[in-house]
Formats: C-alpha cells, sequence, structure tokens
C-alpha cells in the first residue's frame, strides 16, 4: 500500500495531502541538485519515491494515538470501578442502587467510565477480547475465573500491584483482592484486554 492509499484509508484531511505532495516534490527534485544516475543509466528522479521510511511513521503515528487512547481507557474505567467499591452484590443486577454482578459490573464501568459497550456475560466479555499473558497486565485489564466448573464463569478487572476489583458471590460487596490468594490463584482462567481498535469501533456505535 502507498503512503497516498493508507492515508485515505485513514481519513487524513486534505491540506495533509498538500503538504506530502510539497515534500515528495522536493525529495523527487533533490532540491534543485543535477539528477544522479545509477548503475543502469536511469536517473534518481525517474526512479520509484521510496515512501517506506513515512509510511512507518505514520503507522508509528496511529500506535501511539491507540495506546494513548487505551491508557484513558483504564483510567476512566477504573475511577468507575473504586467506585463502586462496597456495593453490594446482585445477580442480574447492573446499577449502583439495585448491586451488580460479576460481569454486570464489569459491563457497567466499561460504559460509564470509558463509553464502551461489552457484552453481559464473563464468557461472552471473554470472547469480546483480545487474550494476553498474565505478565503483561495492566491496569484496567480483566482476570477471568472458573468458579463454577466451566471456563469464564467469573470476571474481575485488575487494578494494579496484583489486585483486582470484582463482585464476589451473594451476600458480599464489590471489592479488592489479590490474584495470588490460594483460592483466585487455583481458578485464575486467563488474561485479556480491550483492544484501542475495538474501543474506537465501541465508542462510534453509542
Amino acid at each position: 500500500m502507498r503512503v497516498s492509499e493508507y492515508l485515505r484509508c485513514r481519513r487524513v484531511p486534505g491540506r495533509f495531502f498538500g503538504w506530502l505532495g510539497v515534500a515528495c516534490a522536493l525529495l523527487l527534485a533533490g532540491c534543485a541538485a543535477p539528477p544522479v544516475t545509477g548503475s543502469g543509466g536511469r536517473t534518481a528522479a525517474s526512479l520509484p519515491p521510496d515512501d517506506d521510511a513515512l509510511l512507518q511513521w505514520l503507522r508509528q503515528r496511529e500506535a501511539d494515538g491507540a495506546a494513548a487512547d487505551l491508557a484513558r481507557l483504564r483510567t476512566d474505567a477504573l475511577v468507575v470501578a473504586i467506585a463502586y467499591v462496597g456495593v453490594p452484590y446482585h445477580r442480574g443486577g447492573s446499577d449502583y442502587e439495585q448491586g451488580v454482578d460479576c460481569s454486570g459490573f464489569v459491563q457497567i464501568v466499561f460504559r460509564e467510565g470509558a463509553g464502551v459497550r461489552l457484552p453481559r456475560t464473563a464468557a461472552e466479555q471473554a470472547q469480546a477480547t483480545q487474550p494476553i499473558e498474565p505478565e503483561a497486565l495492566s491496569p484496567g485489564d480483566l482476570v477471568f475465573f472458573n468458579t463454577s466448573g466451566r471456563p469464564y464463569s467469573h470476571v474481575g478487572i485488575y487494578v494494579g500491584q496484583g489486585r483486582f476489583v470484582h463482585s464476589p458471590r451473594p451476600g458480599a460487596q464489590v471489592r479488592l483482592e489479590r490474584l495470588d490468594a490460594a483460592y483466585w490463584r487455583a481458578r485464575f482462567d486467563g488474561a485479556r484486554r480491550v483492544e484501542p481498535g475495538a474501543t474506537l469501533q465501541a465508542r462510534a456505535g453509542n
């Protein structure tokens, strides 16, 4: 893919194409320097422009922007998650007043905190997010557990320093716990992440 095609796909403003055209013209003209003849007898000005470096720079800028989007999402979601500490467990519940179950808690945290709509059940949330290695866990990632004999039957949100926040069971409240506690370590079912691309799509769909 050439740079111009890449920019059109990313909907870059038209004025950027003007700047790009000037830059390419200067590069191809060699800043008014005499043309350099290659070994095959063709001049440098007649060779196709090499835009790999520019394309790489544009992709890096996009990656940096996606990383910033993910950081904002995590921060916004965690603010809401911590605000729910102390809210009672309620099966099928999904709001502050009524109470929340584990997946309802995760769903409402991302919806209210980051404008992202996740599926309702823990298993569906696992399918909708990107698997990551436990060593790569960052605050705002999801952690899953097998607590009822089936995969991804419980979910919480990692907050950092080996702890996660979740709505554990009937009679309990949303609270912080350690991943390395014996009960949770034995039932750990993997970590997953809401990716920036999925985040942007979810925001756009609101």
